[in-house]
This record gives C-alpha cells, structure tokens and sequence, in this order.
C-alpha cells in the first residue's frame, strides 16, 4: 500500500472539493460554516474508524482462543485413540481362544430352536392331518393357525442351518422331505380362499364373516411376507414358498370373476334377435350397476381400506367391459347397432344411469376412456357412412316412385287443394329420426349427420332435377303420352318449395349457433331447390305458352289490326291453365303468375318489334289506342285471376310506355326517347329502330340518327324499374333492312 500515492489523492480530493464551494465571492462569507461542516464530518468518520478497529480487535482475540481450546482437544483425543489402540492389539488372541465358546453357543442355539419346535416336529403328520379337516370343515382361522406353527417351526430350522459356517445340503434337504406336506396344506388352504373369492359378491350378501376370514388370512401371509423379504435382506435367507403373495394372487381371483361374469352375460346373437345387441347392453348395465351397489355398500365395510376395493372393483369391471366392447366391435356392427353402442359407451355407462347412479357416484377420472378414442371415431365414420347408404337408397327408390307416376299417368294427390307428395315429408322425417338418435350420442356427431342429410337432399335435388327435365323432354315429344303433366309439375313446384320450409325447420332445431362452419352446405340446399323450383315453375307456362304460340305470332298482323282476337284467345287459354294453377301453393302461384305476366310482356313486345306491319303516324295512333287497350284488358285479366298479386311495376306496363312512342310529334320525339331511355337503360338501338319500324312517317336514316344519338348522350344509370331487364330477354338475330321512304 503506497501512502504517500493516497495521501496525494486525498490532496487532491480536497483541493476539487473547496474549488467547488468557493465557486462565487458570496461564498467566501460562509467559510466558518464549512470548515465546522467538514471538522464534524471528519470527527464523525474518525469515531466510526475506531469502532471498526475495536470490533475487528475483539474478533481476533475470540477466535485465538478458539483455536487453543481446538488445541487442548485434539491432543486429547490423540491420547485416547492411543490408549483404545493399544487395547485392541489383544482382541485377535482373545477371539481365538473364544472359538470353542462359539461352537458350544451355536450348538445351544440350535437346541434351543429343536426344544421349542419339538411339540411340532413329534407331531406334523397329525397336525397336517388336523389342519386339512379344519380345512374341510371351513375353520380356516384355525386351519391357518396351524399351518403358520408349522411353517415356522421348519422356517426356524432351516434357518438354523442357515447360520451354521459349514452348511449341509443333506439336512436340508432331509428337513425340507419332513414337512413337505405343510407346503400341500398351504397349497389347499389357498385353493379354498380361492374358491371362496370367487363367489365374493354371492357370499358377502349371505355370509359377509366368511369373506371377513379369507382376509384376514390374506392379511397374515402379507405379513408374513414381507418379515420374510426383510430377514432375506438382514440374513439372506428367505423360507421356502415366500413370497407367497396372496392378496395379488387375490385381486387377480376377482378380477377373473368380473371377466367371466362380463363374458358370460351375452345370451342372444344377431341372427337370434334384432335387438340382440340392446338386450345385451341392458342387460350389462344392470347387472354391473348391482354388482357395484354390492361392492360400495357390503364389501367396502369388509375389506381392509387398504385393499380399497371399490376402485379395483371399477377397474376390473372398466378393462372387463372394455374388452367386451372392443370384440364386440370387431365382430362387426351393422345399422342402428353402432348407435346402440356408441350411445352406451359415452353416455349409458359414464352417466345416472350406471357409474354416475345416486346409489354409486363413481370418478372415471383415473381410468380412462371405455372404448379408445380412434375406435370411437372409427364407428362415427362406420355409422356414416351407413346412414348415408340408407338415404341413398330410399331417395333412389323415392324418385323412382315419382318417376313410375308420371309415366304410367298416375293422377296427382288431390286429397288437399294443394298438389303433393309425401316425400319432402318422408325425406325430412328419416333425417329427424337419424338426427334424434345422434343426439343421444353427442353434438358433433348429429353436426355431421346434419352435414350429411344436408349433402345427401342436394344430391337428391340434382337427380330430381335431372328426372323433371326428362319428363319434360318426353311430354312436349309427344304431349299425348303423359295426361297428367301439368298436375305433376305443379306437385314438383310445391314440393321443391316444401323442402326449403322443411330444411329451415330442422335448421332451427338441429344447427347450433356456434358452429358456423358449413353453413354454405346449407345456403346450396336452398338455392338448389329455389333454383328447382322457379324452373319447375317455368315448365308450366312452358306448356302453357307452346299453346299460345300461334295467337302471339298473329299479334301485329294485318289480321290483328282488325280484331282483338289473339289477345281475347290468349287470356281465355291462360285462364283455362290458372284453373289448374290454383293448385299451386300461395308463393308459387304468385311466382308463376309474375312469371306468366312477364313472358306475356316479353312475347307480347318481341311481336311489336318483329317488323310485321308498317303505318303512317295517323294509323300509327289507332295502333297505340289498340295497344293500349289490349295492355289495360291483360293487366285487369291478371287482376282478375290473381287478385292478391301486386299489379304494381308489372311489366304489362312497359307495353304502354312502348306504345306512346308510336303516336308522339316529331318534335317530341328526342324528348321521348330520352324518358323512355332513362326508365329502361337495357333498351338497345335496335330495339328502338325496330319500334319506330312501325312509323311509316319516318325516314330511316332521320331514326338511325335521332336513336343514336339518344342512346350515345343517355347518361349511364342504374334503372329503378325492376322490369327493365326484359329487354336483355328480347333478342333478335335477323338485321333491320329498311328502306328509305
């Protein structure tokens, strides 16, 4: 330690630190202040310098002494390892003249286990004798109580011999041939606890003390076990026949009892009985719930709480019936059987009505599942796919049904005003039974099912769509082959509309709100049969406008101008056809009917525009006047014929509106067409240009002009008229020649 290099630094450290306080001349004014500042901060580190320094003195002096007492004792303790060496020097000259003491106590002690088990070696032959009588006469207390004496008398001598330095496998072996008969009475003692064990729950609800003796018995050669494993440890002797082990030889007696009474329960096969497999499941439960009353309410009270016997009890029956369940599984499960046991297994077994009974309250926490996780899913995916051959099946057999009908001209069900069959009903009454049935199994396993029913009705919609359309294609081949064509089309249409109430229904009742997932299966079973449904519906007007044909074609004729008897025609045939469209349920026949005034719309304007007549302006306006008329009588027939369907924005409208056209000034004209325009953005120029076709007053080039530039300077809007589309509908593929007039 270098002083002189400290005290420099301790210069050093004061001179930075005055340099610092007396940064300012005001500060020289406090210069006493200060230096009584530092003498009492320096007085106060001297003093805690000095207690130091006597704490570290004191220390020292208390560890010195320390150290000498630790002097003292070791050379004490030197002196007397001396002094105990010096006495052991004489011990081996002792040990060998003690050698004849050692043989004559050897030699004692073998007379001394000879005179205690003389009583027993003078009378094996009778005891054994005895013993097996107690045995027969079921003393087993006493039986044990013998054989225990006599077991100990040879255990106590052939440990003897045990200890001798020179062992002589002769008088082993010649004791050992002396009390061989105790090792066949130990034997048969075991077989009858055995036998008694076996009828333990029999038993312990007659005799509960007979159960109480056998372990007791058990309890002793436990004991007497582990005396044994312990003097082998001290000695390595152990007596012949230890460890006998009899309460495991026990448990394993009751568990073979559980097994054959779970294998022996089976009565009936599925040849014997449909409903072999529920009988038997039944029968299990019952006879397992009773057992295990018996077990918590007798033999809790009779069992050493060690042995805790109603959890080995639930052990033995949970891997008993496991085993059952899983042969019975491979075996091979057919239908409504793998519901049957699946229902069992997660909720018969787990629930009130077995381990989860008032009477029993049993945890199957520490067992684990009944049946393996990969097993269960295995027979969810068997049952599935069975459920779905089943529908497969029936709705293949349903729409060969419907299909026979509409060949063989079979009427429709009048039975109600509405046309149907039973099976959207049908349909939907197998997918509620096989989803009841699921949910007595768990949620996820009816989600699918559900999925599936979902899928399998589509599939159905698409084959019964691919039957309506070839029904349809055979009638208009020839219309006389099916009489009843428009009554079975108006049951399809009901019925595709009842498959959508039905799958909302059972939506409501089977989808749970918090599995969103596969919602589209559902949203394409409803548009499949809408879809099904608006087509069917067309079929009708189909039939119904193939009859019309030719009163449409008449319109805009030169036999037309004088006569309203195409419109006339038309309307009676529609009518004769709405007749039969009461039939209809109310949503499609409001359908068909919008449908029906729109495909009047839509022929009535195709023959407007097909260039068959061609007047001048003056005629023109009797045209529209005619026009007009004929709209107004076709909208009140509609009214009258469906009275609660909403006549407004009817697309028998747009007629009218085309009809100004045809008696407007010239003047007006642009005018005009950008009004119509602006209601009805998919008018193309062709459609205009064909209209005014009609107008032999105009010039075809001033048209071509006026019509273009209205549709070029249109702005492009989104028409509020929903009938606007129609025009998309009216295509004509032939080109305007007009010539200039």
């Amino acid at each position: 330690m270098d002083l002189k290099q400290i005290d420099e630094e301790a210069r050093q450290a004061a001179i930075k630190e005055i340099k610092n306080m007396f940064q300012r001349p005001g500060q020289l004014e406090k210069v006493e202040q200060y230096r009584h500042r530092v003498y009492r901060k320096k007085v106060s580190i001297e003093a805690m310098l000095k207690t130091c320094m006597q704490n570290q003195t004191d220390d020292v002096k208390v560890g010195v002494t320390k150290l000498l007492a630790a002097t003292e004792d070791i050379k004490e303790v030197d002196e007397q390892s001396k002094a105990a060496i010096a006495q052991l020097t004489n011990v081996p000259a002792i040990y060998d003249a003690l050698e004849a003491v050692r043989d004559e106590n050897a030699k004692h002690s073998q007379y001394m286990t000879a005179m205690e088990n003389l009583k027993h070696i003078f009378t094996v032959q009778s005891s054994v004798a005895k013993t097996m009588q107690w045995i027969e006469e079921d003393k087993l207390l006493h039986a044990h109580q013998c054989l225990s004496d006599l077991e100990n008398s040879r255990d106590d001598l052939l440990f003897e011999l045990h200890k001798l330095p020179k062992q002589n496998a002769h008088d082993k072996i010649t004791l050992k041939r002396y009390f061989e008969k105790v090792e066949t009475v130990s034997a048969t003692l075991e077989k009858k606890i055995r036998l008694i064990l076996q009828r333990t729950l029999n038993t312990v609800r007659k005799e509960p003390t007979v159960i109480v003796t056998a372990l007791r018995i058990i309890e002793r050669e436990e004991k007497a076990d582990a005396f044994a494993l312990q003097q082998q440890k001290q000695s390595g002797f152990i007596p012949p026949g230890r460890p006998k082990e009899w309460r495991k030889k026990a448990l394993e007696v009751l568990n073979e009892s559980v097994v054959q009474r779970i294998e022996g329960s089976k009565l009936e096969e599925r040849a014997d009985n449909k409903l072999w497999l529920v009988r038997d499941l039944e029968l299990t439960r019952q006879f397992v719930l009773e057992d295990l009353r018996v077990v918590k309410s007798l033999c809790v009270p009779c069992f050493p709480p060690h042995f805790n016997i109603l959890k080995e009890y639930v052990s033995m029956y949970h891997n008993a019936l496991s085993k059952y369940l899983e042969e019975l599984i491979q075996m091979g499960l057919e239908g409504n059987e793998f519901v049957t046991i699946l229902s069992w297994i997660m909720n018969t077994y787990p629930g009130r009505e077995l381990m989860q009974h008032p009477d029993l309250q049993i945890d199957l926490a520490d067992v684990g599942p009944l049946v393996s996780v990969q097993v269960l899913k295995e027979m969810e995916t068997a049952y599935l796919r069975t459920m779905e051959r089943n529908y497969q099946d029936w709705m293949t057999k349903t729409l060969e049904t419907e299909k026979a009908d509409w060949i063989n001209g079979v009427p429709a069900d009048s039975a109600d005003q509405y046309y149907h069959t039973s099976a959207p009903v049908i349909i939907f009454q197998m997918i509620d039974q096989n989803l009841q049935v699921t949910n007595t199994i768990h949620s996820d396993l009816t989600f699918n099912a559900l999925i599936l029913s979902i899928q399998q009705v589509i599939k159905y919609g698409h084959n019964y769509r691919g039957a309506i359309i070839e029904y349809k294609e055979r009638h208009f081949r020839d219309r006389s082959q099916a009489p009843f064509f428009t009554q079975h089309i108006i049951t399809i249409v009901n019925n595709c509309a009842q498959m959508i109430e039905l799958a909302q229904q059972m939506k409501q009742l089977y989808w749970p709100k918090s599995k969103p997932q596969h919602y589209e299966e559902f949203s394409r079973l409803l548009d499949t049969y809408q879809k099904l449904r608006d087509e069917a519906g067309l079929f009708l007007l189909e039939e119904a406008f193939l009859d019309l044909e030719v009163h449409f074609n008449d319109l805009f004729t030169v036999k037309w101008v004088g006569t309203s008897v195409s419109v006339d025609t038309i309307c009676v045939t529609l009518e004769d056809y709405f007749q039969d469209y009461n039939h209809l349920r109310s949503t499609n026949f409001e359908y068909v009917i919008g449908e029906a005034q729109r495909m009047v719309a839509k022929r009535y304007i195709r023959a407007m525009l097909s260039k068959r007549l061609s007047k001048p302006r003056q005629e023109c306006e009797i045209l529209a006047k005619k026009i007009v008329k004929e709209t107004k009588q076709i909208k009140v027939f509609f009214e009258k014929v469906a009275p609660n369907v909403s006549s407004s924005d009817s697309p028998i409208d747009v007629i009218s509106n085309l009809a100004s056209l045809l008696s407007c000034d010239a003047e007006m004209l642009v005018l005009d067409l950008h009004t119509l325009l602006s209601s009805y953005p998919s008018l193309t120029e062709d459609h205009v240009v064909r209209l005014f076709y009609l107008r032999s007053d105009f010039k075809a080039n001033e048209v071509k002009e006026k019509v273009h530039d209205a549709i070029v300077s249109k702005k492009t809007t989104v028409s509020h008229d929903k009938q606007d589309s129609i025009f998309k509908e009216i295509v004509f593929s032939d080109k305007i020649i007009w010539s200039s007039k």
